[in-house]
């Protein structure tokens, strides 16, 4: 894979490197398709107590839920459903997990869009803005109570992980466009709509990591793996999605390659050190640091997204 391969990473083998889950509860959005299913898929052979499936459609998660039972036969995962598209929906499924449950140690913020048409979620956000980091952010604000209460407890682990993409780098100079987030933002390109979304990803784990720093947060890029989303994408530009597809070794790394740094980010040693998962950083495929843009860094924009995302979602609560 040409693309998406940095220096300074790890060694990393799910089979192998991941260690005991037991006793942990695992929500992962996203879980019934590419990164996401995969991600599931590795987690739930080291005993965990629980993994969430959430995803829009219940028909697709079913699907899922049905595959990865047959691979790990006693895998304790459930469906709820959520669409991060619709703030009513991220709001029913918080409540519904903090109704069942007193704990919550690993939250992986998988799912997203990519490459869409002009267009808005059901609150009015541009739509990959909207779902990529509204949904999420609302997610995750409505759950903190939860992760901070089971960060007391002793030897307690707790992360939250959120997939971006190095393809923040294409976002405008400014790299949030505040004034323009809610709406369908048509006269940007779809790229530069996508890039604002996996900008604010970064960042917004970055402000989480330094008002909480009992729970590690980071942000992963994935590499450009072979899923719905990047085949959509490059299917009608400037012709390359046949090339891209017939040379897809090349150019894409698998679904089982591509979760690798989100499981890795998940499980790997927390700390300071070579190979260890750093609170706040953001890293290339696989544990590599120090690859995001100027803007991904800059922690006034980090401070001025995440006071705007605040009083945006100021009416949503458990």
């Amino acid at each position: 894979m040409l693309y998406g391969v940095f220096p300074g990473g790890v060694s990393f083998d799910p089979e192998k490197d991941i260690p005991a889950l037991d006793g942990k509860v695992i929500f992962v959005t996203g879980g019934n398709i590419g990164l996401g299913k995969q991600t599931i898929l590795q987690l739930s052979k080291h005993n965990p107590k629980r993994i969430y499936l959430a995803a829009r459609s219940k028909e697709k998660a079913l699907a899922a839920l049905q595959d990865l039972k047959a691979a790990v036969p006693e895998a304790p995962i459930e469906f709820v459903q959520c669409d991060l598209a619709d703030l009513s929906s991220v709001q029913a499924t918080a409540r519904e997990i903090t109704s069942k449950e007193d704990r919550l140690d690993l939250l992986i913020l998988n799912a997203g869009v990519m490459s869409l048409p002009a267009g808005t979620t059901a609150n009015g956000y541009e739509i990959q803005f909207g779902t990529n980091h509204m949904g999420h952010a609302l997610l995750t604000k409505l759950l903190i109570p939860t992760l901070l209460e089971t960060a007391k407890d002793s030897g307690a682990d707790v992360r939250v992980v959120s997939l971006s993409s190095i393809g923040h780098v294409s976002t405008s100079w400014n790299g949030i466009e505040f004034g323009q987030l809610k709406g369908e933002m048509k006269w940007y390109p779809s790229l530069v709509r996508y890039a604002q979304s996996k900008l604010a990803n970064i960042l917004f784990i970055r402000e989480l990591a330094r008002r909480y720093p009992s729970i590690t947060a980071v942000a992963v890029h994935p590499g450009v793996v072979d899923t719905e989303l990047w085949r959509t994408m490059f299917s009608g530009w400037m012709g390359l999605g046949g090339l891209l597809n017939s040379g897809k070794r090349i150019f894409y790394t698998s679904v089982e390659g591509g979760a690798k740094n989100q499981l890795w980010a998940a499980t790997a040693k927390s700390g300071e050190g070579k190979g260890e998962v750093k609170s706040g950083e953001y890293y290339t495929p696989v544990g590599a640091p120090g690859n995001g843009s100027w803007q991904s860094q800059d922690m006034s924009l980090a401070g001025k997204l995440w006071e705007w995302t605040e009083k945006e979602l100021g009416e949503y609560e458990l």
